[in-house]
């Protein structure tokens, strides 16, 4: 890891090296990567298929580690690459479940929107990164239309780090995302977000507990019932509607009839509109002259 500083000798910004990170042990097995472990084979055990998010995939892969940290224990494991064109990447999740796959491993931002892995139940974040956007639709993979399981979302992290620092701000963001899209929950990675405000408890408790609001869809059916109620009033008699009992006589006013007269045929969806071609004389004719007064 290296920083950059001014040296006032040289009247330049300089590189220093501040740190350098040691490549961990292929043998030895971390406390996140043991509990992994123990989650993966538990889900497997379910007869649920599991796929787990990693953010550091190009200098120290970490994708790669948790691949021979899998194989090793007898489950097999595929890591999806940014390699793979987007539209393909749905047949490559079908030919590994026809290589019984068991586990498979990619960054969130390649699969966060177009795919749904319903034949994998169990989402483990290892990482989740810092993107809410990302993170909220990757998370969302499994739990799509025609889902028949229970879906389960793990969140890994060290406690008392940065990571969980950063699980706690990225809960606080959903949980005002939520609140911004009508929805209170206190489940999943927003229960971290603790300091809750004094209005969005209160929204909160109106909604979950008092019964206050209705969903869009009941709303948009009271819509669509009041409009089939008054729409067919107004088809079947449109004179109730052009001279209503209850007004007064208008006052007749005459108009003169406008030079270019409009065709009384209307414009139909599928049809093409009428051609107004110009009539041609007959052969020998002369042409009719045009009545115009002279300049001078």
């Amino acid at each position: 890891m290296f920083g950059w500083d001014f040296n006032e000798e040289t009247g330049r910004r300089e590189k220093f090296l501040i740190a350098r990170a040691e490549d961990l042990d292929r043998e030895c097995l971390q406390a996140k990567e043991r509990h992994l472990l123990q989650i993966v084979q538990t889900e497997l055990a379910a007869g649920r298929c599991c796929h787990v998010y990693a953010v550091y995939t190009r200098r120290r892969d970490v994708t790669r580690r948790l691949e021979s940290i899998l194989a090793r224990e007898g489950i097999r494991v595929a890591v999806l690459t940014s390699d793979v064109p987007p539209e393909k990447r749905e047949a490559w999740f079908e030919r590994k479940l026809e290589e019984k796959v068991q586990v498979t491993v990619s960054h969130p931002k390649i699969i966060e929107t177009g795919l749904d892995l319903l034949s994998h139940p169990s989402l483990i974040f290892y990482e989740s990164g810092y993107s809410l956007h990302t993170l909220r639709q990757a998370s969302r993979r499994s739990w799509r239309i025609g889902q028949r399981q229970p879906v389960r979302v793990y969140y890994l992290h060290y406690e008392d780090t940065m990571q969980t620092a950063c699980l706690r701000l990225m809960g606080k963001k959903l949980l005002v995302s939520l609140a911004m899209e009508g929805k209170f929950s206190g489940e999943g990675l927003q229960a971290l977000g603790d300091g809750e405000d004094v209005l969005t408890a209160m929204a909160r408790e109106l909604v979950t507990e008092g019964g206050i609001g209705e969903s869009a869809d009941v709303v948009w059916r009271q819509i669509q019932a009041e409009q089939s109620r008054m729409l067919p009033a107004v088809a079947h008699n449109p004179e109730a509607v052009e001279n209503p009992p209850s007004e007064p006589a208008e006052i007749q006013v005459s108009i003169p009839e406008p030079t270019a007269r409009l065709t009384d045929s209307l414009l139909t969806f599928g049809s093409r509109p009428p051609v107004n071609r110009p009539i041609r004389g007959k052969k020998g004719s002369k042409p009719i002259p045009e009545q115009q007064l002279a300049l001078f």
